[in-house]
């Protein structure tokens, strides 16, 4: 079978799966016995041998499967989607929120700034963009409309920086890729800090100019003074203990006194003390927090097991091998590439979920990057951007739905309007990144230097 066709069957069923409603994993584990009838099995002189072949392979498949997910890379992901569960259902953002708020005191869009502020602070503890946007709309998104701010101003900030989880360490889907990449676990969480901040930086901005052009749209209102004694109490008593737990989680990689496993584990250890010493560790915030993460992992496991296949059987069938020729073929800039692969992830994201994107193109993806010569951390970070911003683009991002879910009455062409100056800001990043690589490369660099 030519390689086109192979890859066509492939995709096609994936594709096909998800547009009947099927479950992701469920799709792609239809997708690989397909494929192993298909290109393992092969063609045999009779049904009987046919049978025989596929009852041999089958269970070498499953025999091998296990191995595919007990891989010690993979390892940071329950610990840190259990550290930022641990961090919410404790109460202690609410805390940190309560600091930060304090802490800014009376100036114009104080709260879509705080929005930048908590919810960057926020992604290097919870490491989910839902779990972020949703923490964040359910703390802001009342505050905000009780004092009388627009729409796109309550929306667009928690949009926006709800995605910054996608990049700024610990991302669990940061860890997912780089596992299934093949590419540096530590690398790729460090290289998204620098990158991250800058992001919210321009997301500051870009409410300033908002606030310039419409200082109506956020109306400002009185606020109770805080004491510079009270503003010391908080950084003390509740902003540096984060801290503390943030340097557990991201200085242990950069100063390579620990591996991102060992560094997760060092996080939640550090969320459980400061918990004990503040008094919010109950029996039921542990169990929520315990159930959440298996739930979440068992199912994140049992994608990767059945995508791990799905790419094998794309190289097996020669697919992958074919696509990385035909697209090297074109005399055209690398560049050029790297655009229309963004474009794909961006079009796929209309239609996709983060994960099932990621599953799908990785294994077509990477080789082209590697045949094209970009260092695959730097190109990771992009793809990860990529997703980023498909979370908040119509019509179906998931965070555009969240944040409907929290604003009543809202319709998806108002959130989406909302998100697109954050998507710019996006976009703007992707440039620099492509203009400035360091910016992306220069802390793996210094790791365990």
């Amino acid at each position: 079978m030519e390689w086109y066709w192979a890859g066509a069957l492939l995709l096609g069923c994936v594709m096909a799966g998800m547009a009947l409603g099927i479950p992701v994993a469920f799709t792609f584990l239809i997708t690989n016995i397909i494929g192993t009838c298909v290109f393992v099995i092969g063609r045999q002189d009779s049904f009987s041998a046919f049978i025989d072949r596929f009852l041999l392979q089958v269970p070498q498949v499953v025999d091998n499967a296990p191995q595919l997910i007990t891989s010690f890379t993979l390892s940071p992901i329950p610990m840190f989607i259990l550290m930022g569960s641990l961090f919410f259902h404790t109460g202690l953002a609410i805390k940190v929120f309560d600091a930060l708020d304090k802490l800014l005191g009376k100036i114009p869009g104080r709260l879509c700034y705080l929005t930048v502020i908590g919810g960057s602070l926020f992604s290097t503890l919870t490491g989910s963009t839902m779990a972020n946007t949703a923490m964040l709309g359910s703390l802001l998104v009342p505050e905000m409309q009780r004092r009388g701010y627009s729409k796109h101003m309550s929306m667009g900030p928690i949009l926006g920086t709800g995605g910054l989880a996608m990049i700024i360490p610990p991302s669990s889907l940061g860890v997912l890729l780089a596992s299934i990449a093949s590419v540096d676990v530590g690398a790729l969480l460090i290289a998204g800090l620098l990158p991250g901040f800058v992001l919210a930086g321009l997301y500051a901005g870009m409410i300033t100019l908002m606030l310039v052009l419409n200082p109506e749209s956020a109306p400002s209102y009185e606020i109770e003074a805080t004491s510079l004694k009270e503003k010391a109490y908080q950084v003390v008593v509740n902003i540096l203990p984060m801290g503390f737990v943030i340097f557990l989680v991201i200085g242990f990689i950069v100063l390579g006194w620990a591996t991102p496993s060992e560094s997760a584990s060092f996080g939640v250890v550090g969320v459980v003390i400061l918990a004990l010493v503040r008094k919010a560790l109950t029996w039921t915030a542990f169990k929520t927090s315990l159930i959440g993460t298996i739930r979440v992992v068992g199912m994140v496991f049992f994608i990767l097991m059945n995508s791990t296949v799905f790419s094998q059987l794309l190289s097996f069938s020669g697919a992958s091998r074919g696509f990385v020729g035909w697209a090297t073929g074109f005399d055209v800039a690398p560049l050029v590439i790297l655009g229309a692969m963004f474009l794909v992830l961006i079009l796929l994201g209309m239609f996709m979920d983060p994960v099932s994107m990621m599953l799908i193109t990785v294994p077509i993806f990477y080789p082209i990057a590697s045949e094209l010569g970009y260092d695959l951390i730097w190109f990771s970070l992009i793809v990860l951007m990529s997703l980023e911003m498909s979370a908040t683009t119509p019509p179906f991002g998931l965070l555009l739905y969240i944040m409907m879910g929290m604003v009543k009455g809202t319709t998806l062409g108002q959130v989406s309007l909302a998100a697109a100056p954050y998507l710019l800001c996006d976009l703007i990043l992707i440039i620099i990144l492509i203009i400035f690589p360091m910016l992306a490369l220069y802390l793996p660099s210094l790791m365990g230097s």
